[in-house]
């Protein structure tokens, strides 16, 4: 009989391949000075582009921008990328940077513990037990579907299926579709399902702000010019900043606000001739509160004799009827849930616990808090990609996960010149954190024009994004600082000393 399999043992823990794994890998691979693992749960690396296979699945930021600044410039077809292309492009980072042996895929995270007396966090995943000095959780918002709490949805007759789980053999051609949402996903996936279903509901709640896309392939010339590093990264900074200038939009701010709001409406009116239509799909929210959409075919595609726009939610299902909260009731052979992530409570943080054996879950329960929007007060040498105030609503998610790799990456050479044992930010620098995100948010359209996704329901405060520009971010939490944490130095060296604002050092 032979016991349990001994634990692997490395420096560093990184939970999940998408974008902010893959990039914290990387940058770990190229200095070759810790040892790492990557597990993830699914059978293949790029998060939400691995699962988001869906008819017409594209980002809507520039591909120069969506993609890593210290990777070579690949050679994008189209302005913005498709899913499938973004996919590639990661699978492509994988192989050119040598990170398959370092990664262990169908390797789901079970159970995260803090060590207190080894100052190191216990793994325990589908593949068997880990330990690590440094845990990395990069599973990212986008990674755990939400499906709303419908009555009768179980007994559904036909096939239900979430975008993130989109299979390519659900339809035949001929079916009656329904759509539940009207949000990023749904306006590229509508204008791709119109084409096969014999009859397409669109059932949406509040309908959103769409401008338009203005997508387009570079020619040959282009993309021989921005396979060029020097004029990669001059287009990637100047999409950058241009996109910075649109937070004035987010602020209120006139006459930004009201330009944007003129161009959807005129976008709108432009595409759609029918008054009835028309102000069923005008919104009577700020715009920005909830995301702004591009496509250039979504409101076409209502105005199809074969499409019909529900202007109100999916109230209840019994067996092949569908009822919106308007009383109409619609016979439906699929349907299809376009309804965003469980964004504000992540799931994979009940299963994260810190010092006591408390939670993350648990620390959150009044919505995310963060200091950095990286690092957790009571779970020492964890960092968070990704989280809490890490995205933006009109920039690229890319530029702020880099910005968080160099913090991570500042905090691992702190650590290891100092001779750091654990490394945790303090309450006080914690709650500071949270007040000033509070402030910068309390005038933003995000909590003065409408109820979103990326606001905590319980708590009403603004969790996800950054109340500033993607510029701000970096310069506020781009450099890591030591002054706001409790260090604990490793046994054979000093005792550590109080510092003035509550931190010890060495």
């Amino acid at each position: 009989m032979t016991g349990a399999a001994a634990p692997l043992d490395v420096d560093i823990a990184i939970v999940g391949a998408g974008f902010a794994g893959i990039g914290m890998a990387t940058r770990l691979a190229r200095r070759a000075t810790e040892s790492f693992v990557v597990i993830e749960r699914a059978d293949g690396v790029g998060g939400t582009w691995r699962d988001n296979t869906y008819p017409g699945i594209a980002c809507d930021i520039p591909a120069h921008l969506y993609s890593f600044s210290f990777r070579p410039p690949t050679d994008w077809a189209t302005l913005y990328p498709r899913g499938a292309d973004i996919r590639r492009y990661l699978q492509q980072t994988v192989d050119d940077e040598g990170l398959t042996p370092h990664i262990r895929l169908g390797c789901a995270l079970r159970d995260a513990r803090w060590d207190e007396e080894a100052a190191r966090w216990e793994l325990e995943t589908g593949s068997g037990r880990i330990r690590a000095g440094v845990l990395v959780m990069a599973v990212g918002r986008l990674s755990e579907p939400h499906v709303p709490d419908i009555d009768g949805l179980e007994s559904f007759s036909g096939a239900v299926v979430h975008t993130a789980e989109w299979r390519d053999d659900l339809l035949t051609g001929g079916e009656r579709i329904g759509v539940v949402g009207t949000g990023a996903s749904a306006v590229q996936v509508v204008p791709h399902l119109a084409e096969i279903a014999d009859e397409l509901v669109v059932f949406s709640r509040t309908p959103p702000y769409v401008v338009p896309r203005e997508d387009r392939r570079f020619s040959d010339a282009e993309r021989a010019e921005l396979r060029l590093p020097e004029n990669a990264n001059a287009l990637r900074e100047r999409l950058l900043l241009d996109a910075d200038k649109a937070f004035r939009q987010r602020l209120g701010l006139r006459p930004d606000i009201d330009a944007i709001r003129d161009r959807a409406r005129g976008h709108l009116h432009a595409q759609v001739d029918t008054p009835v239509l028309r102000e069923m799909l005008t919104p009577d929210y700020e715009i920005g509160c909830k995301r702004i959409l591009l496509s250039d075919d979504f409101y076409p595609t209502l105005t199809r004799p074969d499409v019909v726009f529900e202007p109100s939610a999916l109230e209840s299902v019994i067996e092949s009827k569908a009822r919106a909260t308007s009383g109409r009731t619609y016979d439906l052979d699929v349907l299809v849930m376009a309804t965003g992530f469980e964004t504000t409570r992540p799931p994979a943080a009940t299963r994260v616990r810190g010092r006591g054996g408390r939670a993350l879950s648990e620390h959150w329960s009044d919505g995310m808090v963060s200091y950095a929007s990286t690092t957790v007060s009571g779970f020492p040498n964890m960092f968070v990609l990704d989280g809490p105030n890490a995205a933006l609503g009109h920039n690229s998610a890319i530029y702020m996960i880099e910005t968080q790799l160099d913090y991570v990456l500042g905090a691992l050479d702190f650590m290891a010149h100092n001779g750091t044992r654990s490394l945790e930010v303090t309450a006080q620098a914690e709650e500071a954190y949270t007040r000033e995100i509070d402030e910068r948010s309390a005038s933003t359209v995000w909590l003065t024009g409408c109820d979103s996704w990326y606001v905590d329901p319980g708590s009403g405060r603004l969790t996800l994004l950054w109340p500033g520009t993607a510029l701000s971010f970096r310069d506020r939490n781009g450099t890591f600082e030591p002054q706001p944490y409790l260090i604990e130095p490793q046994p054979d060296l000093p005792e550590s000393r109080p510092a003035d604002d509550g931190g010890t050092f060495p």
